[in-house]
């Protein structure tokens, strides 16, 4: 009889994180967005026919198959013209409200230990250039998004998490084997995909300290000490 074969897990060499409730704290309602901006949003634009309604337009938009005068146009149309496309700009353009303390520092300090770091987010091109500083005559309001050496985003890519299409795309795209990659998103169902693909995937706590829990994560089930 043959030994049993050991397999022994590949050393972590990319972190890869999302965006929203990862690595930047987000709106997540448009009342919370409506209020950001004083437009009141009223309860009949949020029953679930009308949030389902908005998902598949959203979800069209994070593909990269509608601009972003197309998505506000057709969000504006669920309202039936309550709210304006240039209403439901305002609110997208103040729906992140901004980066979680520590995150950079902890991007900083991955580098430093010789790990490569990476993005997988579902966003769209709007929400990407503005975290991204792309946008002519706008400050730079963002820094640990930029951060990571390989960026990736649904809208570029064509792709979106859950679907498992996307991880093996990042892992094509970064020449690491997924065996070798850890994964932080606040989406359960995104995680669950992402340890079908291999990956070593953890669900943050967006309402926590995701820096925190990060650390812990890589301190205490990768060894992966950092200052």
């Amino acid at each position: 009889m043959s030994p049993p074969t050991i397999v022994i897990p590949a050393p972590v060499q990319l972190v890869v994180f999302d965006l929203g409730g990862v690595v930047v704290r987000i709106c997540r309602s448009i009342k919370e967005a409506g209020n950001r901006v004083g437009i009141d949003v009223a309860d009949e634009d949020v029953t679930p026919e009308h949030r389902a309604q908005r998902r598949a337009i959203h979800r069209e938009y994070e593909l990269g198959r509608l601009t972003c005068d197309e998505f506000f146009e057709a969000i504006s149309r669920t309202t039936l013209g309550r709210y304006s496309p240039e209403q439901f700009r305002a609110m997208h353009e103040h729906w992140i409200i901004g980066e979680y303390a520590g995150v950079a520092e902890l991007i900083d300090d991955l580098h430093a230990a010789g790990l490569h770091t990476g993005i997988l987010s579902n966003t769209n091109a709007s929400h990407w250039a503005i975290m991204h500083n792309q946008r002519a005559g706008h400050p730079v309001r963002f820094v640990a998004p930029r951060m990571p050496r390989h960026p990736h985003a649904s809208h570029l890519l064509g792709l979106a998490k859950p679907d498992g299409h996307i991880y093996r795309a990042l892992a094509d795209r970064t020449g690491f084997p997924p065996a070798s990659i850890v994964f932080f998103d606040d989406l359960a169902e995104n995680v669950a995909s992402a340890k079908a693909e291999g990956w070593h995937a953890h669900q943050i706590d967006h309402t926590g300290e995701p820096a925190e829990q990060m650390r812990r994560v890589l301190n205490e089930e990768f060894g992966i000490a950092m200052s």
